[in-house]
């Protein structure tokens, strides 16, 4: 019999990379990724096969299929929130449409191979959506079910995407004359701002924070986007990886929920200047507010409520704020640009 391995869609990302490089440490099972550009060379090594193409490839996808045992899927491919803003049409087909092809794709895997799929989704705080600044401040922690009216295509996206792995997990063709829900475990985390050590910022809505750690370091002015009392919910990256590995193992019994908020810390803008501050005396850091972006940011959470992932998987960032700018973040990126 063919051992079972895991699927990564949208490996090429520091997600996929953190994920592969734990995966194939651990070395219980191959992994095979989707992306549409070819891997670094430093991770591919680690990887059993590679495809390069589309998730909405399904040609591709039927050979993945016919080669393959997969029983996990983790599916990170997705156009981000702020590209999708200028072009919600092809988000729609990239982040809908692809990962409805993903889900029906692991139903498939399941039946051929009489095991359940375990599917892990990102989802995001742009799930939420806050109608002002009087009611965020209100609202205090949010939990998974309050203000899900997301004002952004991404967000839109994302809350649609949790509804059809729920109901693939939960109701799937329930008319049918034979049961069919249940091939597919889907476990999806809502994940706050992720700020990376390793990447560059990629102009993303939440991406002020890094943005702002990484000029400072190259001895570059920043304009933040923000106001300075803007306020959401961050993780670091590693944190990131670390729950969604977590998640996956985690037995099936112990979950209540389909969709899990996570969060770590939630510094206000001027917070974050005070610490880039800190590390680089010299940086200059002003304000110029995007009213259309802050709007945006505005909408979501300035906390989350992330009880229940504490409690029924375990989920404990290791980085708070202080931790992730002074042992992860600023050693790491000052040692990128050498100062």
């Amino acid at each position: 019999m063919r051992k079972p391995v895991v699927l990564i869609t949208g490996a090429g990302g520091e997600i996929g990379h953190g994920l592969i490089a734990r995966l194939a440490a651990a070395g219980d099972k191959p992994i095979i990724t989707l992306d549409l550009s070819p891997l670094d060379p430093d991770i591919s090594r680690h990887v059993l096969r590679e495809f390069t193409g589309s998730i909405l490839d399904t040609g591709l996808l039927e050979r993945i299929l016919a080669e393959f045992e997969i029983d996990t899927v983790f599916h990170l491919a997705a156009l981000l929130s702020t590209r999708s803003e200028f072009t919600p049409t092809t988000a729609h087909q990239v982040n809908v449409e692809g990962t409805l092809q993903l889900l029906e794709f692991s139903q498939r895997e399941a039946e051929s191979h009489g095991r359940t799929v375990t599917f892990l989704y990102p989802s995001s705080i742009a799930a939420y959506g806050l109608p002002d600044l009087e009611t965020k401040a209100a609202a205090g922690r949010v939990r998974e079910d309050d203000y899900n009216l997301p004002t952004t295509m991404y967000g839109c996206n994302k809350l649609y995407c949790e509804q059809l792995g729920r109901y693939y997990a939960k109701h799937y063709k329930q008319l049918a004359a034979e049961p069919q829900a249940g091939r597919v475990d889907f476990r999806c985390v809502r994940f706050p701002g992720l700020i990376s050590a390793l990447t560059v910022p990629s102009g993303g809505t939440s991406d002020y924070a890094p943005e702002m750690i990484h000029a400072a370091a190259q001895g570059e002015p920043y304009a933040c986007f923000v106001r300075p009392d803007t306020r959401i919910p961050f993780m670091a990256m590693p944190d990131g990886v670390e729950a969604l590995l977590t998640l996956a193992a985690a037995p099936r019994a112990r979950l209540t929920r389909s969709a899990y908020n996570l969060g770590a810390f939630n510094p206000s803008a001027d917070e974050v200047r005070a610490e880039v501050l800190r590390a680089f005396p010299d940086a200059a850091i002003t304000w110029v507010t995007d009213v259309k972006r802050q709007g945006i940011v505005d909408s979501w959470p300035a906390d989350v409520d992330d009880t229940a992932a504490r409690r029924d998987w375990g989920f404990a960032p290791r980085y708070d704020f202080e931790r992730a700018f002074h042992e992860y973040l600023i050693p790491t990126i000052r040692a990128r640009y050498g100062r």
